[in-house]
């Protein structure tokens, strides 16, 4: 069975495509969005989505979450006795949502079309396969996001030709994408994003804002300690949704806190965020080579643009008011979709699917500065936002007298310096030694919509050539390297899916219990206590009942 991923920074999901729609899949707990978190506990046990989240309060050094930012780097998460990279961690949650699949489909799944920020680089996509093989995963297709979201709304359904923008801020990632629809095509424009910009960047501004209002350096306090204002933010930029002012509280060092916080203040304090956005839309527009009035339709998507800030700010910059449809799900439907149209299912109509290189790639070359051949200097092959597939040939000839070899660096990214762009390889030809500029030597990139890049490289007196493909230079594992990985996670005792449930409503006892006060403590703990006496002595039945009751205690002390 195929199914669509949508691996996001905050919460992923899954979805498929059968009975000629896209269907949501729900998890264990029946809701469709995980927490893209991870953490061990005490013994060992590996926790994924809700009672990992929940955990990470309690625990923040045993935990881990907006890891989908560090995918495609070397960086190592210590999670008690574990160390794991973001794919690792990735792959956790990807086999969370497999387990969960199949469990609702009633049949096993091997294969995924998985989602991916469209400005991701050549690193962090081949990492999303990787992760997606740690979890028992054959990835058919790494689809951009908008392009996703823009399936799932539908552009293009009608005969009228459109042109979309897509405006994706999720929790840790900003990507635009402008889309135009033509008959059964679509078609990719242009790309532009910000990996480093999400709706976790606007909670940390609320964070800093509550902090400020009283008089306490970030850097003062504890990590559990800055958890807790961290889910306060959280909790009162949600508020934010349905009004104009949101009183946010937290305990620390025994004293509660409080602050009412305007959404103009929240707006001001937030400028420097809104300013990183509209660079991004300004520099794919100009990519696109479009005017503002010449898109058709603004789409939103990620769960960030349910803030009033970001739909204001689109709706006067644009003029007009964007698409509505679930700015959660809408790229894992748009995945689903996309396996709809790959198993070339009877139900969807065919749509041809173009996509742009989102990074210019590229070699460095040495130029005369007059006095002396300089080095460092970017040659761009194929150009960022050019459709694909493409294939280019640029012809270059050695730079000095009696060379003996040609050595190709295959570079990726936008600046004019060839050693600040991200170097996915190289390949070394020899070439006949004489005098310079002599010899000639091709050198052709052929970029397909699977992320892979294919570079020849032939030295024209001799015609002798040199092949490679790139997959993610120094990040690509091998087969046996992926085995090893996930033969690591499969070693990790994973909660068991009967019990997760009851797991998760502990950790969040455990977690108010901590920041409540007095009375509420004694209510909470004894409840707890009787929770635990029923999960060791009775029937599922009973279980389900105590559950319930300790539920609808905790809502009401933290409604209170």
């Amino acid at each position: 069975m195929l199914i669509g991923i949508d691996l996001g920074t905050t919460n992923s999901l899954a979805a498929c495509y059968r009975d000629g729609k896209a269907e949501l899949i729900p998890n264990r707990l029946g809701k469709f969005l995980t927490p893209s978190v991870v953490a061990v506990d005490e013994n060992g046990l590996l926790l994924v989505g809700e009672p990992a989240k929940e955990y990470a309060i309690l625990h923040p050094l045993d935990a881990a979450k907006v890891f989908k930012r560090s995918m495609g780097t070397d960086r190592v998460y210590t999670l008690g006795l574990q160390k794991m990279r973001a794919e690792e961690l990735s792959g956790v949650v990807l086999r969370s949502l497999k387990e969960d699949a199949e469990e609702y489909l009633g049949c096993p799944v091997d294969e995924a079309i998985i989602s991916v920020p469209a400005y991701f680089n050549e690193f962090q996509r081949k990492a999303t396969q990787q992760a997606g093989e740690i979890a028992g995963l054959k990835v058919l297709r790494i689809i951009n996001e908008p392009t996703a979201a823009a399936l799932a709304y539908g552009i293009g359904d009608g005969d009228r030709d459109e042109r979309c923008l897509v405006f994706d801020l999720g929790g840790g990632t900003f990507d635009v994408s402008i889309l135009e629809f033509y008959k059964s095509i679509v078609e990719v424009h242009a790309v532009a994003g910000d990996n480093f910009l999400g709706g976790e960047d606007f909670t940390s501004v609320l964070a800093e804002l509550f902090l400020k209002k009283h008089v306490i350096a970030p850097e003062s306090l504890d990590i559990k300690t800055m958890n807790r204002v961290m889910k306060a933010a959280e909790q009162c930029k949600c508020r934010f949704a349905d009004a104009h002012e949101s009183t946010m509280s937290v305990t620390v060092d025994d004293t509660l806190l409080e602050s009412t916080i305007t959404l103009d203040e929240y707006e001001f304090a937030c400028q420097t965020l809104l300013g990183r956005i509209r660079k991004v839309l300004e520099r794919s527009i100009r990519d696109a080579n479009l005017k503002l009035n010449e898109i058709d339709r603004i789409v939103l998507v990620g769960g960030a643009t349910r803030l009033p800030i970001v739909r204001k700010f689109v709706i006067k910059l644009f003029g007009r008011f964007p698409g509505t449809l679930d700015p959660d799900t809408a790229v894992a439907v748009g995945a689903a979709l996309q396996c709809g149209i790959k198993t070339r299912d009877k139900e969807i109509r065919e749509i041809v699917l173009t996509d742009v290189c989102p990074f210019t790639l590229g070699t460095e070359i040495s130029m005369s500065n007059g006095v002396f051949e300089e080095s460092d200097h970017y040659l761009p092959i194929i150009e960022r936002n050019t459709v694909i597939p493409v294939s280019k040939t640029e012809t270059v000839y050695t730079a000095y007298d009696k060379q003996t070899r040609v050595r190709v660096k295959i570079l990726q990214g936008e600046s004019r310096i060839a050693s600040n762009n991200l170097s996915l390889g190289e390949i070394i030809v020899p070439v006949p030694e004489g005098p310079k500029g002599q010899e000639a030597v091709d050198i052709t990139y052929t970029y397909d919509v699977n992320s892979l890049l294919e570079v020849i490289v032939k030295v024209l007196s001799t015609g002798v050539s040199r092949k490679v493909v790139v997959q993610g230079g120094k990040q690509k594992l091998s087969d046996e390297e992926v085995q090893e990985r996930f033969e690591k996670l499969n070693y990790l005792k994973q909660n068991p899916r009967d019990d997760e449930e009851n797991r998760l409503l502990l950790l969040r006892g455990e977690r108010l219990y901590e920041e409540s006060t007095s009375r509420d403590r004694q209510v909470i703990d004894e409840s707890l206590m009787q929770f635990e006496q029923v999960l060791k002595s009775r029937g599922r039945a009973e279980i389900e009942r105590a559950r319930k009751r300790l539920s609808e205690i905790l809502d009401k002390i933290e409604e209170y």
